[in-house]
């Protein structure tokens, strides 16, 4: 099996602990240890010293909890509730389940933000996966041909929107399924457009 480049581990490392510190609850050196995986918390450690060395996070000594962002770099970034799970591929009953925080950076239109947890396989033609987390600002109306997610009776989803003279119409990005198109007197409502998507790896 392939080694991961240190760039890269060290760039999740930067992310997880970043994510962490914006949530209101910077992590442990074990704690990155065991997010990441290492078999030794001396992995982490270093990963740690190394990103304070080179300036990317700053450490209180003595606080087991001590890691933060270098000043200048929190006031751009604000934490985004991730409200729960939406159907990227046949509709699904809407609901929310808080899941924790999302790390978001220099958006003028932060405090309208929300994330939700990608299910399905709809949209992989648009680069969403499934597991993915999309960004969605809050707006009741959005442009054609914008990637939003909608409210078909009481149920959500996301998927392409499409203004069809007097009609919404919402296509998926795979071929496999079909566009929904509600019926006359049906119940549809923009939630919001996806402004950005994020992937976890690992």
């Amino acid at each position: 099996m392939s080694r991961t480049p240190a760039g890269e581990t060290r760039r999740r490392v930067l992310a997880f602990v970043r994510e962490r510190i914006l949530a209101g609850a910077p992590p442990t050196t074990r704690e990155v240890q065991e997010h990441l995986g290492f078999a030794a918390v001396q992995s982490a450690r270093q990963h740690l010293e190394a990103l304070v060395a080179e300036g990317k996070l700053s450490k209180q000594p003595g606080r087991a909890r001590g890691y933060r962002l270098p000043a200048g770099t929190s006031a751009v970034a604000r934490p985004v509730p991730i409200l729960g799970r939406v159907a990227a591929g046949k509709l699904s009953e809407a609901f929310e389940a808080p899941d924790g925080w999302l790390a978001v950076e220099g958006r003028p239109d932060q405090e309208t933000l929300f994330a939700l947890t990608v299910r399905g396989e709809s949209m992989t033609g648009a680069g969403i996966l499934p597991g993915d987390l999309v960004v969605v600002r809050r707006q009741e109306r959005a442009p054609d041909g914008a990637i939003v997610v909608a409210l078909v009776g009481g149920e959500a989803t996301v998927k392409r929107l499409r203004l069809r003279a007097r009609r919404v119409e919402l296509h998926a990005e795979n071929p496999a399924f079909a566009p929904i198109v509600p019926g006359a007197g049906s119940d549809v409502r923009i939630l919001g457009q996806v402004v950005e998507v994020r992937r976890r790896l690992g």
